[in-house]
């Protein structure tokens, strides 16, 4: 399954490849994939399973948008870890226990970062929910790249 889908990515690649590496081509093609995946989740999250609404689990409440963003983020956890360990990053010689835990660090830290700029975005600027989650994502996606490139999925570089 993931040749078959490694295969598709690197048929739209050779328009890009003097722009691009082929393993810069893929992580944008997974990532945009996983990213729409996500704001996907998050929409049907904020705006049918939550309906705008706070969710209260009893020894917590969460705004509308953070409830969103946790399921969202629980969706692209799965779906891209997958896709950098099989299809973006296949060369890394750690053991896929090693990319899993360094995967969570630095998905943790993406995690924070979109929480704290979607708060500030959406509660103190009072943008619009989607927009403020898709500038987020951008530049999230800057940082995660070179995360996932040098510390989650690292390999030797050739001398």
């Amino acid at each position: 399954m993931t040749n078959n889908f490694t295969r598709l990515i690197d048929f739209f690649y050779p328009p890009f490849r003097r722009i691009f590496s082929k393993q810069t081509f893929r992580y944008a093609a997974c990532g945009g994939f996983n990213t729409v995946l996500g704001l996907i989740v998050f929409y049907i999250g904020f705006y049918f399973v939550f309906k705008e609404q706070y969710a209260d689990l009893g020894f917590f409440v969460f705004e509308p948008h953070s409830a969103a963003l946790i399921a969202s983020s629980i969706v692209s956890f799965s779906v891209g870890f997958l896709l950098n360990k099989y299809v973006v990053f296949t060369a890394s010689y750690l053991r896929g226990r090693v990319q899993l835990f360094r995967y969570l660090l630095t998905f943790l830290v993406n995690l924070v970062l979109n929480y704290l700029l979607l708060k500030l975005l959406v509660e103190y600027l009072h943008w619009n929910v989607m927009l403020s989650q898709v500038i987020t994502i951008a530049f999230i996606t800057l940082l995660s790249y070179v995360l996932q490139k040098h510390f989650t999925f690292h390999t030797v570089e050739k001398v």
